[in-house]
């Protein structure tokens, strides 16, 4: 697929799918096992989330070229691309997807019925989902607007308006709930409890690893951006620091 697509990055739109199918798989190996409610709400839940994201991200990167991220990344490495893509780009992913996957590995095997812990899991994703979903609708509006407008007249312009406003990666922030709240989904029973390393590997990769880190190094260099981050939130949304706000 990928060399099909002249491009590796093609990963980005598979991304959300690798957990559909996890979660998919495990609520039909699960059957005489765990609690039905518990095993189609996480299989549910992760689906709307998944595809959701593969359809944002596929739509985002059509016409595009290959992510300065993986070009950089496969500058070095084994002769053949293939075999470097592989091995740098989609084994890190699949290792990384098998491991964040957990509580949808093993919620659906628990045999308890869903209680408040759970309730309160559904509300997190619902919370992290709307934040996704309007960030990148918000995001997406942002840009076609700016393609519109003469260069010079939009220069120092940066989006900070919507969920932009409270929060500099309504995205993130999103992604980061709706997996606290599958997490919680399972964690009701136990041994959901132990699979708590899935949300925190993820808030740690939107936070400080490839995600919020790695992007705002970029943008930090666009005419505006600090400004923005001055004041507004990097992750958490708050209202924003007192300051000129962007045109």
């Amino acid at each position: 697929m990928a060399r099909a697509a002249g491009r590796w990055n093609v990963v980005d739109t598979a991304w959300g799918l690798f957990f559909v199918a996890a979660g998919l798989a495990a609520a039909v190996t699960s059957a005489g096992h765990g609690d039905p409610a518990r095993r189609w709400l996480l299989a549910g839940l992760v689906t709307v989330w998944g595809l959701r994201l593969a359809v944002h991200v596929g739509r985002r990167s059509a016409g595009r070229g290959e992510d300065p991220r993986y070009t950089e990344l496969l500058q070095r490495g084994l002769p053949s691309p293939v075999a470097n893509a592989i091995l740098k780009v989609f084994l890190p992913q699949a290792a990384l997807a098998f491991v964040i996957s957990a509580p949808l590995q093993v919620g659906p095997f628990e045999a308890g019925p869903l209680g408040p812990l759970a309730v309160a899991g559904v509300g997190l994703w619902a919370v992290g989902l709307f934040f996704e979903a309007v960030g990148d609708a918000q995001l997406d509006r942002y840009r076609r607007w700016k393609r519109a407008q003469p260069p010079d007249q939009v220069r120092d312009s940066v989006l900070d308006r919507g969920l932009w406003r409270y929060t500099r990666h309504p995205n993130y922030f999103g992604d980061a709930c709706v997996w606290w709240g599958m997490f919680l989904v399972a964690a009701e029973h136990w041994p959901g409890v132990l699979t708590i390393p899935a949300p925190l590997i993820m808030t740690y990769l939107l936070t400080l690893g490839s995600g919020q880190r790695n992007l705002e190094r970029t943008l930090s260099q666009r005419p505006g951006y600090r400004e923005y981050m001055q004041r507004t939130s990097g992750f958490l949304p708050w209202p924003p620091r007192p300051g000129r706000r962007a045109s």
